[in-house]
């Protein structure tokens, strides 16, 4: 995924994310999670940052945000990142043992329509994905286990209402894999940070935010073939 701007416009809804250093576990019993959980809920406090979902996973963690203003975004992340670290280094007893995070953190803007929908849907589920769970909802540490505890949940961070409301039957929804066109778009903005909405959202976005090299193909371009002038040169 390509690396964000580093005053990300605020009033886009953007998926972010962070992975353990080297793909290392990040998160281990039931205590690490408490302690993340922690850290996001004083994180959204303190950057006013509305949180739309998350998933929590042993070696990453995946965020739905829509800040408010430029610059908030980075602000979030850096803050919740550094505190994490702070705080796993000294329940581990490990400070100075080496970075926790492999670096800066990932994210691509999000149109704030179906779209949205399409990336809650995959981010509420990658806990059923990676084989975690037999269903999405049971799993303890993401919106979608909030969203299905309803008033009882009474850990966690706060979540913000959505632009766009779920859809019925939305625990169902998130259950049911992607469809090939929907994970082929979220596979494409995963790996390279476009813009995930429709194709004239995604050109208008990508140029106010300087994102068009993320539409380029990957690689040195092809040299054009040499012409051949005499036939003979064909013939082995």
């Amino acid at each position: 995924m390509g690396r964000p701007l580093r005053n990300a416009e605020g009033g886009l809804i953007y998926h972010a994310l962070n992975r353990g250093s080297g793909r290392l576990p990040l998160l281990g019993d039931a205590d690490e999670y408490e302690v993340f959980e922690r850290v996001l809920a004083e994180a959204v406090t303190r950057e006013s940052m509305r949180l739309l979902a998350f998933c929590l996973l042993p070696d990453h963690f995946e965020l739905v945000l829509w800040p408010r203003g430029d610059g908030d975004l980075s602000r979030f992340m850096n803050w919740l990142t550094l505190t994490h670290t702070q705080r796993w280094h000294a329940r581990r007893r490990s400070a100075g043992s080496g970075h926790v995070y492999q670096g800066r953190f990932k994210s691509f803007p999000v149109q704030d329509n179906g779209h949205l929908r399409t990336v809650c849907r995959y981010v509420e589920g990658r806990a059923l994905r990676a084989g975690l769970v037999p269903r999405a909802e049971q799993w303890q540490w993401g919106s979608l286990w909030s969203f299905a505890s309803g008033p009882s949940r009474e850990t966690g961070p706060a979540l913000s209402p959505w632009p766009v409301p779920r859809l019925p039957r939305w625990i169902e929804r998130v259950n049911a894999p992607l469809g090939p066109d929907e994970a082929a778009a979220m596979e494409r903005s995963l790996q390279r940070g476009q813009p995930f909405g429709s194709p004239e959202w995604q050109a208008e976005t990508a140029s106010r935010l300087g994102l068009e090299s993320c539409f380029r193909p990957r690689g040195r371009p092809k040299k054009p073939k040499q012409e051949v002038d005499d036939l003979d040169e064909l013939l082995p």
